[in-house]
């Protein structure tokens, strides 16, 4: 089984938390593996293919008062656990 995905995955995980901190994962992924890498490639896929969440929570819904995000929170991770999915599985079509 190939495992090269597993090199883009810090930059999927800090996604959710920190748009900036996701962008330095991304930045560190390419000057660890090489912009044309594998692995270069997949951060930059993962880093375009979602939101960060908690920040959408606190700006977006802070702005209109919302005030129960409970199903909420589990409906945006499972978004971007499909998103990450995705990602994996197009950046082996396109780049694989």
């Amino acid at each position: 089984m190939d495992t090269r995905w597993i090199d883009g995955i810090p930059t999927a995980l800090v996604k959710p938390f920190s748009g900036g901190g996701a962008r330095g994962m991304m930045v560190d992924t390419m000057n660890t593996f090489g912009a044309d890498s594998f692995a270069g490639k997949l951060s930059c896929v993962l880093q375009g293919s979602s939101d960060t969440t908690f920040y959408v929570i606190a700006v977006y819904f802070g702005a209109v008062a919302v005030k129960n995000t409970r199903y909420t929170v589990g409906a945006m991770l499972l978004a971007d656990l499909a998103g990450i999915i995705t990602s994996i599985l197009l950046a082996y079509l396109f780049f694989g």
